[in-house]
């Protein structure tokens, strides 16, 4: 698919068929995320894949359980993939300090975005998922101390009514974009 295609049509997806995903693809998705670029190559970021389904289903009941409920459609996804952050090399840490940014979650965004287009290249959906318990997803991993989960994303291929979804309107190029100054 053409870059351009594949940015203009590649929408969240909740709804999933019943049908596995293939490992190569998954992997496939992964490198296109390790090549992302990250400031001073700090590359902070560990991609932990779910793809057994009673991992899943307990994964799935720490995760999702009390106020974030709401997220637990994310069940239903063949794959769920957790993003581990890691605070980047003392190189950028200096700049996160300096600047007042995470350029470490900045750097994550730019590898989770390579890995969702690539995933639609492929002809798979997803859906990043900010809403969930880090603390137990965490510990459900038994993540090392200053470690923690940033998102999730849910993979798989999109059900027939989700890929008849059209995507969200954006706003107009002129209201997002000035030149020069700031309008």
């Amino acid at each position: 698919m053409e870059l351009e295609k594949v940015i203009r049509t590649r929408r969240s997806v909740r709804k999933f068929a019943n049908k596995p995903v293939e490992r190569e693809k998954i992997n496939a998705c992964l490198e296109a995320a390790r090549l992302a670029p990250s400031a001073c190559n700090s590359q902070p970021w560990h991609y932990i894949v779910v793809d057994d389904p009673q991992v899943k289903e307990k994964f799935c009941e720490q995760a999702f359980s009390g106020v974030y409920n709401m997220s637990k459609w994310v069940a239903s996804a063949p794959v769920i993939v957790a993003v581990v952050s890691d605070r980047g090399n003392f190189t950028s840490r200096i700049g996160n300090f300096f600047r007042r940014t995470e350029f470490y979650l900045v750097d994550q965004g730019i590898s989770g975005e390579h890995f969702v287009l690539r995933a639609h290249d492929l002809g798979l959906g997803t859906c990043w998922i900010g809403w969930f318990n880090s603390d137990k997803a965490e510990q459900f991993f038994k993540l090392p101390k200053g470690k923690k989960i940033e998102h999730l994303f849910a993979v798989g291929y999109p059900s027939d009514t989700a890929a008849a979804d059209k995507p969200h309107p954006r706003r107009p190029f002129e209201e997002m974009v000035s030149y020069n100054e700031y309008k």
